[in-house]
């Protein structure tokens, strides 16, 4: 390939199973990938490395200890055509650097697994969300990492998500939810509660995932909810709230306005909605678009059930 471009889907980070970490597999979690907002890139051959475009110095970065890891000769010109939010819960690093590794790759002419991309990446220390639904789409579940062991955490399952249903994304306004060293010390201070670790695995087996296989909306959506708010209860000490301070009320107008179920993205602000179809969708949107405010974001998005797509450009 001469040029080859990337197109990584955003996920939404449902939760982690055991928050506090404190078991044999640290964290463990659930998400799953929308196709807005995304991350896209486009790689080339070039004497020297550089990189253009939003988050340009980031996906730079990458390209340097991705190119060594590969071992390849020469550079590389990277275009960062677009960009997914950055701290807003939604993949932004993971999905960038993911894309770039991808897209080095694939100009160097390898084809390296999951695995072998998340160290080249630099990703997947602690949640394997992003790895997993940038590798495959869906919805996936993780089984987090071993102490001690290299690699990202396990993917125990993936399921495809209805095609008719639908997620309203909202983005408002807000401080960023929490990322670095504050997100580090974050998980730091979590202490276990193995009550509430066992409340939320119990909830993804026995009506998250079988609602999911059914295409239960309704048996979904609730499932969802509460395993959202157990969650959030786990992180409540360190953000303020089960939810973030500018997600907790949009949380509430998703459930008020028709949602079957509704949450919040990792740290937030983001929050999303489940609905069974477009239309639906498109009205939920309308009607939460006042209580997002302005300079946030209200929109339908499809899931994504493909994963990343690698092609020549």
């Amino acid at each position: 390939m001469t040029t080859v471009r990337v197109e990584a889907p955003a996920r939404l980070h449902m939760g982690m199973l055991d928050a506090s970490g404190e078991g044999a597999r640290r964290f463990g979690g659930l998400g799953v990938a929308v196709t807005r907002p995304a991350a896209i890139v486009e790689a080339s051959p070039s004497d020297e490395l550089s990189a253009e475009g939003p988050d340009a110095e980031r996906a730079r970065a990458v390209a340097e200890r991705c190119r060594a890891l590969l071992g390849a000769a020469g550079g590389a010109r990277l275009r960062v055509l677009e960009a997914i939010p950055p701290h807003a819960g939604l993949g932004s690093g993971t999905k960038l650097a993911l894309a770039v590794t991808a897209a080095l790759a694939a100009l160097d002419g390898q084809s390296p697994d999951p695995a072998a991309m998340a160290h080249m990446a630099g990703r997947g220390a602690r949640s394997a969300v992003g790895l997993w639904t940038f590798a495959l789409g869906g919805l996936v579940v993780e089984g987090g990492r071993r102490r001690g062991v290299d690699g990202p955490a396990p993917l125990l399952t993936r399921h495809a998500m209805p095609d008719e249903w639908r997620c309203v994304l909202a983005v408002p306004a807000a401080e960023a939810g929490l990322s670095g060293g504050a997100e580090e010390a974050a998980f730091a201070d979590l202490r276990p509660d193995p009550a509430r670790s066992a409340e939320i695995a119990h909830i993804v087996l026995t009506a998250l995932l079988p609602a999911l296989v059914e295409r239960d909306l309704a048996e979904f959506g609730a499932a969802l909810t509460r395993l959202q708010r157990l969650v959030g209860d786990a992180f409540a000490p360190v953000q303020g709230g089960t939810f973030h301070p500018r997600a907790a009320p949009l949380v509430e107008a998703l459930l008020r306005l028709g949602a079957a179920g509704a949450g919040q993205s990792s740290w937030g602000p983001a929050v999303y909605g489940i609905v069974g179809s477009e239309q639906e969708g498109a009205e939920l949107a309308r009607r939460l678009a006042p209580e997002v405010g302005p300079g946030g974001s209200a929109e339908v998005v499809a899931f994504d059930n493909r994963g990343a797509r690698v092609e020549a450009a």
